[in-house]
């Protein structure tokens, strides 16, 4: 039985697609789940409650914890800690091992490749409650209380990524609309992307190798990245269009973030978006001899299925 706590998202549904195709026996569970890839057992559950977590794991053989909060600071000083403790405590009761999706916020400002030893140097709140967590996880796992691994991905793009994918939000929807894309902070910086199906997969193979547990994991993504004013050029190439743009600098998220708080918390991140984020999967892609898919082949994966 493979579980899966947040339900819904991207990677969620990426994951429970290649899990189906697999053949293996899967759990979708969030506070409102939806059937997906024909999986019928569903299971409402609010993580954020021990009891209920406890019942969504019964007879869990993995767990994945892929859940997603609003963005917002606050709620997740509150939540993330207690969704952790919960979902330890019910995999350590269960006897299940878990896989944490993960993202690398904890990492703060890394001058070169981020890779799985970078060392935990948070620079904004989010990533402060990011490293907490992924520190009390691998805690357990040293301890030999529970079999859990960390999985990592660069900030996503991909087909059914418009609610989260920056280039699905910024750039596709906006030249599909006939309107000037948006690049955040600078547009000459190289900044890496994992492609969705890539992150599905690469959750998938973890869970099927015993070799890969009770350690960090960056998922397969493509190394050089474009920089800003590349990724415009790819796409509005791919799409037919010119490549017009402007440039949302910190002066603009934060006169926007008066009126949109979502907008307002992406300023304490925009570091990443103004330095090089190079997101270094070559542990992955050796151990698991896997190529990530090339941003030109997966720019024309997500346009197809727009």
């Amino acid at each position: 039985m493979y579980t899966i706590l947040g339900a819904g998202g991207i990677i969620a549904n990426e994951l429970a697609k290649e899990l189906v195709k697999n053949g293996k026996q899967v759990r979708l569970v969030s506070r409102s789940p939806q059937t997906i890839a024909g999986i019928t057992d569903l299971v409402a559950a609010d993580i954020t409650d021990a009891a209920q977590t406890r019942k969504a794991v019964a007879g869990a053989t993995v767990v994945f914890l892929t859940a997603g909060l609003k963005y917002d600071h606050k709620l997740w000083a509150t939540a993330w800690p207690r969704i952790m403790t919960n979902v330890i405590e019910a995999c350590k009761a269960e006897g299940a091992k878990l896989i944490f999706f993960d993202n690398v916020y904890s990492y703060g400002l890394v001058n070169g490749p981020m890779t799985e030893t970078t060392p935990y140097n948070p620079i904004s709140k989010k990533g402060k409650i990011r490293a907490a967590i992924a520190t009390q996880l691998m805690e357990e796992v040293k301890a030999g209380r529970i079999t859990a691994t960390i999985a990592r991905a660069a900030d996503f793009y991909g087909p059914g990524a418009d609610k989260t994918g920056f280039l699905n939000l910024l750039i596709i929807d906006k030249f599909k609309k006939k309107s000037s894309a948006m690049w955040l902070g600078k547009d000459n910086v190289t900044h890496s992307y994992t492609f969705t199906p890539d992150a599905g997969k690469g959750l998938y193979l973890l869970s099927q190798d015993d070799a890969s547990w009770n350690q960090i994991w960056h998922l397969p993504t493509t190394n050089p990245a474009p920089d800003g004013k590349g990724y415009m050029e790819m796409i509005a190439r791919q799409m037919g269009v010119k490549p017009k743009y402007m440039k949302l600098n910190g002066l603009l998220i934060a006169i926007s973030g008066l009126f949109d708080p979502t907008i307002r918390e992406l300023r304490e991140m925009l570091y990443q978006s103004n330095y090089p984020y190079i997101f270094d999967s070559s542990k992955f892609e050796k151990h698991f001899q896997v190529k990530p898919t090339s941003y030109e082949e997966g720019v024309k994966l997500t346009l197809q299925n727009e």
